[in-house]
């Protein structure tokens, strides 16, 4: 088990402390923000990041704010910040988040292992709680993108899932048609929904809101790519026998290959698979309506399997962040608690 598992497995474990409060009134009307910057090598500057989200200018705690967990990737060059707060109160703590990374990350200087397009690359706004809806979420992403891109002349953005209506197309698809995963992408040719054509410094941010996504990557112990990316294409959701809501790439990472998954929360009930241990689907619900999403041990077994019919073994799992009913239970822990840094309570900063 490496560093980054035994970390997830320590997180899983506190959450599961707080399953007494799923239902407490502190949950009703959370929304969290999983904020991707590119940048994960100078820790203070990440850590500046999160913290503008939960402070303001003169050093005043926002109320109902938390970040609950900072996990970096130094290959990749990329941190991936866990904002939560109130609905009231989620726009300023992420546009704040995002207007203090602009200012300190410059794109036209970046250098990584992970495809990216944007200083602030990625801002999903997700419902956590009862009383807050997929339609709430979409209208305070579009105002985060207004936002950025008045407080921060040059910025730029493109919408996805809820807030790009009324297509509401998914992330990879929007992140396709803006080129962002081609190996040298071209922001400048890119068509923003908000703000001018892009600038190098800044780059091109996607702003949106869905059901809860998980990041959940598989390492395999090699070097061959060409193998990574036949075991990604196996298990995407596009593929036939592939994993429900599971959109995943295969890349280098730490001399040995990643198989990076978002793993979406899907309207319904669960279908019959089952993870490796035997259990079933998580589930939650927004608005009344069941959700679920494929379980880690399920992605797990089926990147082992198919690796290891080649000989390869795994290394290990990493959940980067949390599962919806892990960060619904730690936000409502923090804010009952007053806890504004909350990661550093997890001891969750790797740099």
């Amino acid at each position: 088990m490496n560093n980054r598992t035994k970390a997830c497995h320590h997180l899983g474990h506190c959450a599961a402390k707080s399953k007494g409060m799923a239902h407490s009134a502190i949950g009703q009307r959370l929304v969290a923000c999983l904020l991707n910057v590119s940048e994960a090598r100078r820790k203070e500057l990440v850590e500046t990041v999160a913290r503008a989200a939960v402070f303001d200018s003169n050093g005043g705690r926002r109320e109902g704010t938390t970040v609950l967990n900072i996990f970096n990737d130094h290959d990749y060059n990329r941190s991936v910040i866990t904002i939560v707060a109130s609905i009231d109160c989620i726009k300023e703590a992420v546009l704040s988040a995002c207007e203090q990374a602009c200012r300190m990350i410059d794109m036209s200087a970046y250098a990584g292992g992970h495809p990216t397009m944007g200083a602030v690359d990625l801002v999903p706004l997700y419902p956590l709680g009862e009383e807050v809806g997929l339609g709430d979420c979409a209208k305070e992403a579009r105002a985060v993108a207004a936002g950025l891109t008045e407080r921060v002349s040059g910025t730029s953005a493109f919408f996805f899932g809820w807030a790009d209506s009324p297509q509401h197309r998914g992330l990879a698809q929007r992140r396709k048609e803006m080129g962002w995963f081609r190996k040298n992408p071209d922001t400048g040719a890119s068509r923003p929904d908000v703000g001018p054509l892009p600038q190098k410094r800044y780059g091109l941010t996607g702003v949106g809101a869905s059901p809860y996504v998980m990041n959940c990557n598989v390492t395999i112990d090699t070097q061959d790519l060409a193998l990574g990316r036949s075991i990604a294409m196996s298990i995407r959701d596009s593929t036939p026998g592939g994993i429900p809501g599971v959109q995943v790439l295969a890349l280098p990472h730490e001399g040995a290959v990643e198989i990076a998954c978002n793993v979406e929360s899907m309207k319904g009930n669960p279908p019959s698979q089952v993870g490796e241990r035997g259990e079933p689907w998580p589930t939650f619900s927004i608005g009344g309506q069941p959700y679920c999403h494929a379980p880690e041990s399920l992605i797990t077994a089926r990147v082992a399997e198919l690796a290891g019919r080649q000989g390869v073994a795994t290394k290990g799992t990493a959940l980067v962040g949390f599962t919806p009913y892990e960060c619904r239970g730690l936000a409502e822990k923090a804010l009952s608690l007053g806890i504004a840094e909350f990661w550093k309570e997890l001891r969750r900063l790797h740099m």
